[in-house]
């Protein structure tokens, strides 16, 4: 048996954290001392790790309770437990294995990418690469929009999912890259406004608002009603992580999230 302690040093999270997931029924302590102190056994801590993996994998605390509650049944119904244990951190392998392919691809799309840009300032003494050569060197490998194509769809529908992905690769090459380019500003500048400290009502965060819905009204597939539409991305913002990554954290993402609600409160015409 180990403290809860000695778990969240290990493991490396923190007290805090594994007794709010005993509070949210994912990992309950394999028994309490007289003293309350937790206590955690081996099973314990495979449990612990099939929940870190899933975090890691961009699951939120809900979801990984309807996962592991799939998976106990699964395992329940063996006669060799730790056997079905094993398969499910297997299957939990794999989906990192595509992950870290997914990952190294994009290092090396990067890394392409530094090289070509070094390379033009060395002979040209500027950063404008040769027409063509980012192209050339698959700067976007790694970069695959269909890794999301099921949350998509269980949240607005098949459809929604179908519609956009038709609209992405009629862009071509070309305009996909022109839209990644855009985006990446936009981030950027929701970034720079909030580390700014910029007044999430303010004339500038209303400006970036604008941008913001104007790019989300461009995409084929999104539910009818903009304005909910927007509202609710806006929460899923601060709610989800790997939202909130791409705005420089809870703290970008709550600006963002702040910024369009008042927009969509004056209405998106102001």
């Amino acid at each position: 048996m180990y403290s809860i302690q000695e778990v969240a040093k290990v493991a490396g999270t923190t007290s805090r954290a594994l007794r709010h997931y005993d509070r949210v029924g994912i990992l309950p302590p394999s028994s309490i001392g007289r003293n309350g102190y937790r206590y955690y056994d081996e099973r314990s801590l495979v449990r612990l790790q099939r929940i870190l993996l899933l975090r890691e994998l961009g699951l939120g605390l809900d979801a990984i309770g309807e996962v592991l509650s799939a998976q106990d049944a699964q395992a329940g119904a063996d006669e060799r437990p730790a056997r079905a244990e094993a398969q499910i951190l297997r299957t939990h392998l794999e989906l990192l294995q595509q992950e870290q392919r997914r990952i190294d691809a994009q290092i090396g799309a990067v890394e392409r990418t530094i090289d070509s840009l070094e390379e033009a300032a060395d002979s040209a003494g500027s950063h404008a690469t040769k027409e063509g050569d980012l192209m050339s060197r698959n700067m976007f490998e790694g970069f695959d929009h269909t890794r999301y194509r099921e949350e998509v769809e269980q949240r607005w529908g098949a459809d929604a999912y179908r519609r956009s992905d038709r609209w992405w690769r009629g862009l071509g090459e070309e305009g996909r890259v022109e839209w990644q380019a855009k985006v990446a500003q936009l981030s950027a500048d929701w970034v720079a406004a909030a580390e700014h400290g910029e007044d999430p009502e303010g004339e500038t965060a209303r400006g970036l608002a604008r941008r913001h819905v104007d790019w989300l009204a461009e995409v084929p597939g999104r539910p009818g009603d903009l304005e909910a539409y927007v509202t609710g991305l806006a929460e899923m913002y601060v709610a989800d992580e790997r939202f909130a990554a791409n705005y420089g954290g809870e703290a970008g993402a709550t600006f963002v999230r702040d910024a369009l609600l008042a927009y969509v409160r004056r209405g998106t015409d102001g």
